[in-house]
């Protein structure tokens, strides 16, 4: 006979169905521990894990951009402050000029000598201001015999010719200046245009 002894009706009664069932899940799935409470609580934690430095990454790529765009913002109004500024001073460097176009280079030769100093004086003071103008990034645009450009150039007449290309800048009448890449004042110029 067998060794196993059979179970009483009483032993059998015993067995409530939650603990048979958990009998048959462990028979059925033996005794691995894929069931294991810790285990999903670690596939848990993962998830966050992975999540959270998912976020970190993006969060890292954020701040790098927006450092980024502040220290082009930071250079950007560095160049750009004095434009106004500028754009007040340059009435002074126009009349300084004019100054200095009112006397012809052949009549200087004849002018008393108080003359010259005086317009010497308009000369230096006009290439000081041209040289601050210069250290910050300001500059004289160069028009005659440019191809136009709306950007830089305001039109205000046309000159028919055959020497020029059409579009071409033929004369200037008052310089324009830029800072950085930015038209501070557009220079005002004659254009050539097909004779016909």
């Amino acid at each position: 006979m067998s060794d196993t002894k059979p179970h009483s009706d009483a032993q059998a009664a015993a067995l409530t169905p939650e603990a048979l069932e958990a009998a048959a899940d462990e028979i059925l799935l033996g005794d691995a521990d894929v069931c294991d409470p810790r285990d999903a609580e670690i596939a848990g934690l993962k998830e966050e894990i992975a999540a959270g430095k998912d976020r970190l990454l993006r969060l890292a790529a954020d701040m790098e951009n927006l450092r980024k765009r502040a220290d082009r913002e930071k250079a950007e109004a560095t160049l750009y402050a004095a434009s106004n500024f500028a754009r007040d001073l340059l009435g002074v460097a126009d009349s300084l000029s004019r100054a200095l176009a009112a006397v012809p280079a052949e009549e200087r030769d004849i002018i008393d000598e108080v003359m010259k100093k005086f317009l010497e004086g308009i000369e230096l003071t006009e290439r000081e201001l041209l040289s601050v103008f210069q250290r910050h990034h300001i500059r004289k645009l160069e028009t005659v015999g440019q191809k136009f450009d709306p950007n830089f150039h305001q039109a205000m007449f046309e000159v028919p010719t055959a020497e020029k290309p059409p579009g071409t800048v033929m004369q200037e009448i008052q310089a324009g200046y830029a800072v950085g890449d930015r038209c501070l004042r557009p220079a005002l110029v004659g254009v050539a245009k097909a004779e016909g």
